[in-house]
């Protein structure tokens, strides 16, 4: 049985991880930890700190936000514990910490731990060397109104995919205004906000006559949380 802390086990994609885990034999949430532990009904105890959880354990899974990341870091230092990311938001500093913390445990990142997403990366990775030189390349990503970073981790794993297939400098432009023509080497980002969107992207390579458009469509989180259980079934024993 692999036993797995589950950091933001009272937000969205927590809750949706607590119940698909209940149908792996081979999984179970042995603890979770919230800033709002009190109030909820969980399967597991739940703490308002990692430290406070003394329990076994064999791998972190955190579903949070960046400020969670010191403590986890630190725990599954002491702890010799395979850590698996899965939250967004991580400015540049974070992910020099987090490129560090890879020498001294085990790291599982990624902005988007859907199959469909991590399949169009690739295909992104393909196409875009072949359409940029003729096409323009945007990005438009929604999301539900409570989502705080934008844009969306999703996105810039998106549009990191085009670059470095590209051996152009590419530059990101968050969302336009003003006057000003679009430079050829330039990938636009869009973020919309609205209603309880659980997750769409798409990608235009817009050319002369002809505009080609690939998107993905989450319809439901549990796309996430399988994903999210799958690698803490890879990272545990690592």
């Amino acid at each position: 049985m692999i036993k797995i802390i589950l950091n933001g086990c009272n937000g969205r994609m927590g809750k949706a991880i607590s119940e698909l885990a209940k149908g792996y034999s081979n999984l179970q949430i042995t603890a979770g930890i919230d800033k709002f532990a009190v109030g909820e009904s969980n399967a597991f105890p739940v703490y308002t700190e990692i430290s406070d959880f003394t329990g076994d354990c064999d791998v972190v899974l955190d579903f949070s936000s960046p400020k969670s990341l010191p403590s986890l870091s630190k725990y599954c230092v002491e702890k010799k514990l395979p850590l698996v990311l899965c939250t967004t938001g991580y400015n540049e500093e974070e992910l020099k910490s987090i490129e560090k913390l890879s020498n001294e445990i085990p790291v599982f990142r990624s902005g988007n731990m859907s199959l469909g997403i991590n399949i169009l990366s690739n295909i992104l990775k393909k196409i875009s060397p072949v359409l940029f030189k003729d096409y323009d390349i945007e990005i438009i990503e929604k999301h539900h109104n409570q989502k705080v970073d934008s844009p969306s981790g999703t996105a810039l794993l998106l549009a990191d995919s085009i670059k470095t297939s590209l051996n152009d400098k590419v530059d990101y432009i968050y969302g336009r205004e003003g006057l000003k023509k679009r430079d050829k080497k330039e990938i636009g980002i869009h973020a919309v906000r609205g209603g309880s969107i659980v997750g769409e992207h798409e990608i235009i390579f817009a050319g002369k006559g002809e505009t080609i458009e690939l998107k993905h469509t989450a319809l439901s989180r549990d796309v996430f949380a399988s994903g999210a259980l799958r690698a803490c079934e890879y990272m545990a024993g690592k």
